[in-house]
This record gives structure tokens, sequence and C-alpha cells, in this order.
């Protein structure tokens, strides 16, 4: 038994754990679609890899005292409710939410949380809520998706891939995928060819471009799966993994200081 999941303790070693110190760790996924060729829960699962693995090792290295939370795999995805398949919360139930999940970890003793994030149409809503959180209690808050805390790692990934990173099914996901379970992958599916819309995040950091109806890229996905390959997931989720780690050591760390 993992004894950093909060879902595998008693109440009594969870309010023990609260107050020894530890720092909730709130994972944040979708249940989306992922065009034709990938599963509809491709964030929750690399989510879910990634959270687990990164707590793991910051708790192994005796870095961080942290609990993770079981991850709420439905999210902010109404820009792919028009393609199928795909379950949502509107950012205001979101918000809501994500804000209450907070609350409930400050009434139960926590004072230091932590939102980790698998989806981008989450990361919005999910900073709004750290942000009220630590306004409105005495307590320490992050917020982070994993390819803005894994850092010199997406770094590596956006200069070696093709194509959009992380984007969205295309062959960055494509390639995590097939690393954690290739069954998932309808191979014959794969597109070989894809129009890409490089403007919908942006030119410039912290900025917002955006057309309805063409939020997700052409098709649902960013950019062409062709060239995607396990090995090159294998790669990538073990470079995340080691730089959220360290932003989980990071976090833990700054939150040791008194907050008041």
């Amino acid at each position: 038994m993992d004894t950093f999941l909060f879902h595998h303790l008693t109440r009594e070693e969870i309010t023990a754990c609260a107050r020894a110190g530890y720092a909730a760790v709130v994972p944040l996924a979708a249940t989306e679609q992922h065009g034709k060729h990938l599963s509809v829960y491709t964030d929750s699962l690399i989510g879910e890899h990634i959270s687990t693995e990164a707590v793991r090792k910051a708790t192994a290295e005796g870095k961080a005292k942290l609990l993770l939370t079981p991850q709420l795999s439905i999210g902010c995805s109404s820009h792919h409710l028009a393609f199928g398949g795909t379950l949502s919360f509107s950012s205001e139930t979101y918000l809501r939410m994500l804000k209450e999940i907070g609350e409930s970890l400050i009434k139960d003793g926590f004072r230091k949380i932590i939102f980790i994030n698998a989806h981008g149409g989450n990361a919005n809503m999910m900073n709004q809520a750290a942000q009220d959180l630590a306004v409105q209690h005495p307590v320490w808050v992050a917020s982070a998706s994993y390819w803005n805390a894994a850092g010199d790692a997406m770094t590596s990934a956006r200069e070696e891939n093709r194509g959009m990173v992380a984007g969205h099914a295309g062959r960055f996901e494509t390639s995590l995928m097939l690393a954690l379970d290739e069954r998932l992958v309808r191979k014959d599916l794969i597109p070989e060819e894809h129009t890409e819309l490089d403007w919908i995040f942006g030119s410039r950091a912290g900025t917002f471009i955006g057309c309805h109806g063409k939020l997700t890229g052409a098709d649902g996905y960013t950019d062409s799966s062709e060239a995607a390959s396990a090995e090159q997931g294998q790669a990538y989720l073990a470079a995340i993994v080691d730089g959220v780690a360290q932003w989980f050591v990071e976090c833990y760390a700054t939150m040791e200081k008194e907050c008041t």
C-alpha cells in the first residue's frame, strides 16, 4: 500500500498527517475527446501517472511530506463537447468545486495545498481557486500544470518535437499514451497529416487568442501523431516526473515558512 495516498488512509491517519505539516497534493485532469485515435481518458491517465510518480519520488527522497488526494478526472472541457465523448463542468462550477475541495482540506487540518493539473482547460480556474484560497484562509497554496512545473523537461521536449507540446492529441500526447498503455491507442487511426493552427495559445507567453469552434485545433487535435513512439513517450514521462517532483520539493520548502 502506498502510504502517500490520501484515500488509502483512515481519518485518524489523515488528521495526524495534517498536524505533522504534510501538504495535500490535488491532481486535476479531464475526460474528453482526443481525436479518433486516443482514449477520452488520455489526460487523466497521463496526469495520474505523473502526479503519483512525482509524489512517490519527492517523498521517497525525504525532501517533502506529501499526501496525494484522489484525482478529479472531469474538468473544464466545454470546448470539446461538440465532438462528442466529453464530460465537462462549466468554468463557474469547476472554480467552486476546486475552492470547496481546498476548503475541505483546510477543515481537515491541512495548511499546505498543491494543485497539479493535466488539462489546459482547467488551468485558469485552478490558478484562480488557488489564489482565492490563499486570500481567504491562512494557508499556503500552489498550482501548476505539469508542463509548466516540469520546466527544463518540457523545454527539451519542445526542441525535439515537431508538433505542439503539450498540444492536444498530437505527437506528444500520443507518445505518452503509447508508453503508458498502447492498448488505448488506435494505431490504425493515427492521422498522418494535420492542418496546424499555431495561433491557438497566443504568440506570447501569458496571452490568449481564440476563435469559436477552433479552440481544440482542426478536427479536435492540434498536430499530427504520425511520428509518435513509445520510446519517446517513456523519455518524456521520466523527465516530466523528475521535474514535477522537484517542483513539489521546492513548493514544500517554501511552505515550511510561517504563513500568518
